[in-house]
């Protein structure tokens, strides 16, 4: 056996673990925060909770009879990959729901603002596990990823977005305060989803103006391990011709630059700015 083909199932085994592990924090987030105070979820998982509300099935079963329409609707508009690994977080998500929906009696939070707050954390923390091994829990999610893969949007601003309409629905469903302390939570939710796809150590662009261009292109390159590339500038005033630095780090590997920098040129302009995406070499591929 080959050693690319080692790889691909040890990634292969990787992604079921998490895209399961994340249904399952996702689900104890549903049973022990949500579902006990009637709070609402996004997506099928919110519909699937106001059926709950009204019929006592548990929500599991409907986030799975909910879901078959879209994932037809996703085999054709998204990649087979996506396609199977969200079946995956379906699965398990509904099965997790079903297994713990009783859990609330042992874990009890009477505290509507607490379980407000880590139902957000929780339930964001496994939805972003399962969006950065590019899956999902189905449902709205993959009408998400076909919208992003048009516009480029964030899938945490589409995620709150196409929740409106269920949110709203709640007003009916429970009450206007259980409404509001639904939209904070999802607004949580939405902020934890990009910290944990996105991760915790941004991107940064780096622009750096030196009379030692050569010296701190090669620090950068052997020390810090990340390719540079020269762009070729002229001053204004002085008219004279500049090589500038650019290159992408890591905000750990940013601030050890900065060191190297200062001991080398002190004169030295140096320029950051956030990256919103990197894709290639030497960067962790973009979750979804």
């Amino acid at each position: 056996m080959s050693t690319e083909t080692i790889i691909k199932r040890e990634n292969f085994w990787k992604r079921i673990f998490l895209v399961s592990f994340g249904g399952l924090i996702y689900a104890l987030a549903i049973n022990i925060f949500i579902a006990p105070h009637k709070l609402l979820s996004g997506g099928i998982a919110g519909i699937s909770l106001l059926a709950q509300y009204v019929s006592n099935i548990p929500s599991g079963y409907w986030v799975f009879i909910l879901n078959l329409p879209i994932f037809i609707l996703g085999i054709k508009k998204v990649d087979k990959d996506f396609v199977f690994f969200s079946l995956v977080g379906t699965v398990t998500m509904s099965l997790f729901l079903v297994l713990t929906k009783n859990i609330s009696e042992f874990l009890v939070v009477d505290d509507l603002i607490i379980s407000t707050i880590f139902g957000g954390i929780i339930s964001g923390i496994g939805m972003g596990l399962v969006f950065r091994s590019r899956a999902s829990q189905g449902g709205l999610d993959i009408i998400a990823v076909i919208i992003r893969n048009k516009n480029g949007a964030k899938m945490s601003t589409l995620y709150f977005s196409l929740n409106v309409i269920i949110v709203l629905l709640g007003v009916f469903a429970t009450n206007l305060k259980l409404t509001l302390y639904t939209i904070i939570l999802m607004y949580i939710k939405a902020i934890i989803i990009d910290k944990v796809i996105e991760g915790f150590d941004h991107k940064k662009i780096v622009m750096i103006v030196t009379e030692k261009e050569n010296e701190i292109s090669n620090m950068i390159m052997h020390k810090i391990g990340r390719g540079t590339t020269y762009l070729y500038g002229e001053g204004g005033y002085t008219g004279q011709k500049k090589k500038i630095i650019y290159c992408l780090l890591t905000t750990k590997e940013l601030n050890a630059v900065k060191k190297l920098i200062d001991e080398i040129d002190t004169n030295a302009l140096v320029s950051i700015s956030e990256a919103e995406e990197i894709n290639g070499k030497g960067f962790l591929k973009p979750a979804i």
